[in-house]
């Protein structure tokens, strides 16, 4: 398949396929393990968090209890990062969250291997997809679901559904 064709068809079922996966989800590698012999760290609970990190993390508020605790520590120290970046920055970052949230597993695993292929892509071919991502973005709302439609169509792909109530 031609370079071009392959980011684009990368870029779409990205798109379309499922939710993309929020970027701060794609460029967080996964947490470092702890040292042989090191403690692993506690638990953080969520009535323990501040403000700040609940309001982050505000997405994750059910689920963060069940998660173990060095990714609770990885998230964390994210927010600590995050918390230097401007306020639309972080709005952006929370509403990320938010649709990663209420992918199933299945789109979180998709969404996953689509960052693998795009990360195996050459900075060309990157900086292509990121070009038709740009155009995507700036099409009408219409436009962009009629392609939405199409590339469904072409590709077999059952249309979307919402999320399930309480998801």
């Amino acid at each position: 398949m031609h370079p071009t064709r392959f980011a684009l068809s990368l870029l779409l079922a990205g798109l379309f396929g499922s939710v993309a996966a929020p970027s701060w989800a794609q460029q967080l590698p996964p947490p470092p393990s702890p040292p042989a012999g090191a403690p692993s760290p506690s638990p953080h609970p969520w009535a323990s968090l501040s403000p700040t990190e609940k309001d982050m993390l505000g997405p994750m508020q059910k689920d963060w209890n069940g998660l173990p605790p060095d990714r609770q520590a990885h998230m964390l120290e994210r927010v600590k990062q995050w918390s230097t970046l401007p306020p639309e920055r972080r709005q952006e970052i929370r509403k990320r969250i938010e649709q990663w949230q209420q992918m199933t597993p299945e789109q979180r695993d998709q969404a996953r291997e689509n960052m693998r292929k795009f990360q195996q892509l050459s900075p060309e071919q990157r900086a292509q997809v990121h070009k038709a991502y740009q155009r995507y973005q700036q099409l009408p709302q219409e436009q962009r679901q009629q392609l939405m439609r199409q590339f469904r169509q072409q590709n077999n792909i059952p249309p979307r559904r919402p999320p399930p109530h309480g998801r």
